[in-house]
């Protein structure tokens, strides 16, 4: 295990965008279920010490930048935030069907040059979505790249 001395000596910056979707694509992400996966998504990346740079998406996906810390490897990101969201919408929406996401996610890395645009592209995922202006590689998701 290390030290906390030697954790300081790391130097790590990597940005990552992940992209995943609901079971089937279900368009469940609206309103106030939407609302409630995203403060979930951030309270729990927080817990895990993962600054979220964007969150947002459209009703079957979702979309999110972090800075990805040494001490947090992306599966146990992942595995936390699904399990959590997904037990939160069950539980405060309990009468709606049940949800859940889909297996597997997207992660693309960010080089620094990159970063700024694709955090304006996940903001702006709704304007992307309803105008056609959408970035082909960072809308992929396991599904869509199954052969």
């Amino acid at each position: 295990m290390k030290t906390s001395e030697q954790s300081r000596r790391n130097l790590i910056a990597l940005t990552v965008h992940i992209v995943w979707t609901t079971w089937k694509r279900q368009p469940y992400l609206v309103g106030e279920r939407e609302r409630r996966a995203y403060h979930c998504l951030s309270a729990e990346a927080e817990k895990l010490r993962v600054p979220i740079l964007a969150l947002n998406g459209m009703p079957d996906h979702v979309h999110l930048i972090v800075l990805l810390p040494s001490s947090v490897s992306l599966a146990k990101l992942m595995h936390q935030l699904k399990g959590a969201s997904s037990h939160l919408l069950n539980t405060e929406f309990p009468y709606e069907e049940h949800f859940r996401w889909a297996n597997g996610y997207a992660a693309f890395s960010l080089s620094h040059n990159h970063r700024t645009n694709a955090i304006t592209y996940v903001k702006n995922q709704k304007q992307h979505h309803t105008d056609g202006s959408l970035k082909t590689p960072w809308e992929r998701t396991p599904e869509e790249t199954a052969g």
